[in-house]
Formats: C-alpha cells, structure tokens, sequence
C-alpha cells in the first residue's frame, strides 16, 4: 500500500477548491491497456456528471459494466481499422484534446468542424516493456508499440492548462477527490503534475523502445540516447540524509540480469540507497563464481570487498571471507553464489550484517535469519553472467557517461608469463582467483590472495604502491585478529587491476610475501618490473586486459 501511494499524486486539502484555476471536467476519454480499476474510475466520473468517451476493450469493459458510455468512433464518424492502429488519430480527438479555453479563434474552429473538448484523458500504454520481457518475437513486439497513446497523453499534458491526464491507475483516487473537493473540478497545480508524470511516462517508453532496436541491431554509440525506468521504490535518503533518492528499475528482457532489480525482500527493513548500491557491487562480484564448480562468498563494505573467498560450502568460504578483514566485516552485505543453508545462515548471523543476498535460501535458513528483524534477507532468483554484455551509465556535470559493461572475465584471457620463473599450479589457480576478485574493487587496485581467498586487499588509492602497503596493512591486523604467527600475505599470490607503472608497486607486493603477481601489463616501464620480479624470484603473468573500477 506505502509503494502504491508513493507511485501516485497525492490528493490536495479541500481548500483549494477556491482558486480560480480549477478547471471543471465534463467530457472524458478512456482508453486504457491495463483495466485495473477502470471501471470504478469511470463510475465515480460518471457519478459526478461526466460524459465518458472510450475505445475498444476499455469500451467493451465499461458498456458490460452498465455505464453510459460512447465508442470513439461516434465521436470522430469515422471507424477504428487496420487492426486498432487508426482509431484516435483524429482532429476530433486532438483537437478537443489542444484546444485552447476561452482562445476565440480555437473554439470558433472547434464549432465550425463539430469538435467537442475533452477534458480529462485517461490512457496507459500497450505493455511493450512487458512484451520484451517474456520474450515476444520481432512482429509481436513491433504491435505492442503504442502510437495514438502516447499522440494523446502528449496533446493533453501539453493542453494541462484546461485539461487532466492520468498515465497511472494510482492517480484515479487523486483525482477524484480533487473534483469531489472543488466541484467537479482540477486544480492548477494537480493537472501540472499529472503532465509532468505523463511526460516522464512517455519519454520511458520511448527510450525503452529506442533501446530494444538499438540492442536489436547491435547498435552503440548512437547519435542519441534515451534512459528510463519505472519507480521500484522511493527512498528515505541519498548517500547522505540531505540527498533525496529513489530506484527505478529499466524495462528487463526475458533474461532479466538476476540482482538488486529481481530481488524479493523476505525481511528486514526496506532498502536504503547504500544498501542497494553495495548489494548490486556485492551480488555483480559474487556472481563471477561458477556455483557448478565452487561455492563462494562476498563481503563487501563501501561497495569494495573486504573478503572474498570460495570453498567446498558456503561455511568454510565465509569463514574464509571473513577472516581477510573481521573488523571490515561489521555492518557489512554478505553476497553468497549458492542456495544459503542453515550453516552459513548460524555463522553470518554471529556478527552484525545489513544485508544478505542469495539466489534463494533453504527453510531452515529462512527461519535461523528470521530471529535477526533488521538483517534484510533477499533472494535473487539467480545469478548474474559477468560475460554478458549490457551498459553502464554515469551522470557528469551536463551530460551522461555511456560505455558497456566490464564483462571480460579471466579464464578467457590469453595469459602470457614474462618472467624466468614459471607459476606453480597453485599460484595460477589463486593468480586467476585474486585477477577476478581485482576486477570488483576501485581503482587503484592490490588484491593478494591464497588458497582461494583474498588475504589483503588494497582499494582506492592514488598511488598503486599505497595500495599494495593498504593491502598488506590489512592482511597484518587481521593476523593480529585471527592469533596467527605470520600474516597470510607471506606466500600468497598479488593482482593489480592495471599495470604497475613503476617497480615501487611490485616491491611493496614482495615485501609483504607475495611469490607470484598477475597484473595487465602494457607500461612504458614494463622491462623494469619483469626485472625486479626476476630478481626476487617471483613468476608474473600479464593478462593483457586492464579492470579499472572508478
């Protein structure tokens, strides 16, 4: 009920009922894809002395329903052909739609051609975002675009001066009570409003339209580009409580990217904006492990990791997890590639979480979790392919970044080791391990990793080499914290997202104990490193393919 409400237009106090710029409805046309709530709506029109014009189904609805209603075709003498695509592409509908009140010439041409005002519009579009989501073919998806729709809603939130447009079924009540509160009419600032709304409507189905030839046709940096989505939830603040915020969710294809967008909430408070940017850098993170061939975890803090690991279960690779970074941990999203049990479930509650994020979860684990009433549970559905293709967006002062997603994985990279010594088996299990586990964390980037599991992990910084010293920082206290004699870095394998630009980097890597590095390779100064590598006996190998992360 909080959602739908937050969806609508509130209704105004009765006071404005005063103001001069309520605009009385009298004629209205109702022509309406998705029927919920039509016929109620129409009544309590009906009930305040409204005429009702309607098209097709919504015709049909409202004839069957007993209320006094005239087909379109009436109105404009002229029938509905080619399949429903002509039928309110007519001067008798636009023109009682754009009509200026109380403009002599208009209304001297309105009379002349027999044109009569409508005053409240009433339409919501053919589904075509539904239509791409399950898959339909080419023809199919091609019908489902609306055109007399959009032509309406764009003539009435044009003409909000005189006329009402509603593009939500959430709105009917809004309305309503505006013309219950003011005689039969809308106020000024509602009908703004509601055009406001109808514009942001259409201009979504347009891009999502736009969007699915582009994607249709392999189409990238286009001479433009349209962005839109559909309210998912308002939030109670931004990053920070003086930002407003709110998610919108694109229109999703029959492949929908399992993640923050296809999650069902089974407890816990709603969703704050950081907890949904981290959960998203959580789930896109865990998702790059086959759950076919091991299970894994992702604790992230800030939208970077502090643990990664994967193991036979998802217990050991949480405790694995866990254990790079225990006081990061705190207050942390725990991201998980497997169906969480009842272990995992005990082990992850011991310590505060915000939020866990899974493709589903056991009954014995549901019910474990359920005694933690701020721990929000959310089960995905699935996991995200971090091979498939799909764009990012970033706002920038006057305009939008674009580019596709990272969605080079390394297990496909041609790997090329450039020093004497050779990788042993291990070290190019874990090298490939901690170069999938870099491409997750902000630029700069040092990730030393063992058995498996990030050990220290460097994020953010302006210096690669501050990042490697981080890393290993972090790798000591957490020694510290786990009673071991020895950091876990002294025989561990380094990943850096983007090549060392100078020998600093990789020293700082060698001083903390790592024995072999896997980095992209591609500096000026490429020479000097392999020879620092060669001389500590380390075995690098160049992936050719940079992750950086801003």
């Amino acid at each position: 009920m909080a959602r739908a409400r937050a969806r609508g237009i509130p209704p105004r106090p009765p006071e404005l009922s005063a103001l001069p710029n309520a605009k009385p409805i009298a004629r209205a046309l109702l022509s309406v894809s998705d029927k919920t709530g039509i016929v109620d709506f129409a009544r309590d029109l009906a009930g305040l002395g409204v005429a009702l014009v309607s098209t097709g189904g919504t015709f049909k609805s409202l004839k069957d329903a007993g209320l006094a209603v005239t087909e379109v075709a009436e109105l404009t003498d002229f029938p509905e052909m080619m399949d429903g695509r002509v039928k309110t592409l007519h001067p008798k509908v636009h023109g009682g739609l754009l009509a200026i009140r109380g403009n002599d010439e208009h209304e001297a041409a309105a009379k002349a051609h027999g044109i009569l005002p409508i005053d409240l519009l009433v339409v919501n579009l053919y589904p075509f975002e539904a239509t791409i989501a399950r898959g339909a073919s080419w023809d199919d998806t091609i019908e489902n675009i609306d055109i007399g729709g959009p032509a309406m809603i764009r003539a009435a939130a044009k003409n909000h001066e005189a006329v009402t447009v509603v593009v939500d079924a959430a709105d009917y009540v809004a309305v309503i009570a505006a013309m219950k509160a003011n005689g039969g009419a809308t106020t000024l600032d509602l009908r703004k409003r509601l055009a406001a709304k109808a514009y942001a409507r259409t201009a979504a189905y347009d891009a999502a339209i736009s969007n699915w030839f582009f994607d249709a046709l392999g189409e990238t940096a286009t001479p433009s580009r349209a962005f839109g989505g559909a309210l998912a939830q308002g939030l109670r603040y931004g990053e920070n409580p003086h930002q407003w915020a709110a998610f919108y969710k694109t229109p999703q294809g029959p492949n929908a990217r399992p993640g923050v967008a296809t999650i069902r909430q089974l407890q816990g408070k709603e969703l704050s904006y950081n907890n949904i940017n981290d959960t998203d850098a959580a789930y896109e993170l865990v998702g790059e492990f086959d759950p076919a061939r091991t299970a894994a975890v992702a604790i992230i803090k800030h939208a970077n990791p502090c643990g990664v690991a994967e193991g036979a279960d998802l217990l050991s690779a949480y405790e694995k997890a866990l254990a790079c970074d225990p006081v990061s941990a705190f207050g942390g999203i725990v991201a998980l590639n497997r169906t969480l049990d009842a272990e995992a479930a005990r082990k992850i509650v011991e310590i505060f979480t915000e939020v866990i994020i899974a493709p589903d979860a056991t009954e014995e684990a549901k019910a474990i979790l359920a005694a933690k009433k701020n721990l929000r549970l959310l089960l995905a559905g699935g996991l995200p392919d971090p091979k498939a293709p799909g764009i990012t967006v970033k706002t920038v002062a006057g305009g939008l970044l674009v580019q596709s997603r990272d969605n080079a994985v390394v297990d496909a990279m041609d790997l090329k080791v450039v020093t004497r010594r050779m990788p042993t088996a291990q070290e190019l299990t874990d090298l490939r391990f901690a170069f999938r586990v870099a491409k997750h964390v902000k630029s700069n980037t040092i990730v030393y990793a063992r058995d498996g599991a990030t050990v220290g992990i460097g994020a953010g910084q302006m210096s690669r080499v501050d990042s490697a010293r981080i890393a290993a920082r972090k790798a000591e206290d957490a020694a510290v914290a786990g009673g071991w004699t020895i950091p876990l870095t002294k025989g561990s394998v380094v990943a850096s997202d983007a090549f060392f630009p100078f020998a600093d980097g990789l020293v700082a890597a060698v001083e903390a104990g790592a024995t072999a590095v896997i980095q992209p390779g591609g500096s000026m100064r490429d020479q000097e490193v392999i020879a620092a590598a060669d001389a500590a006996g380390l075995a690098m190998v160049f992936t050719g393919v940079r992750h950086f992360r801003h």
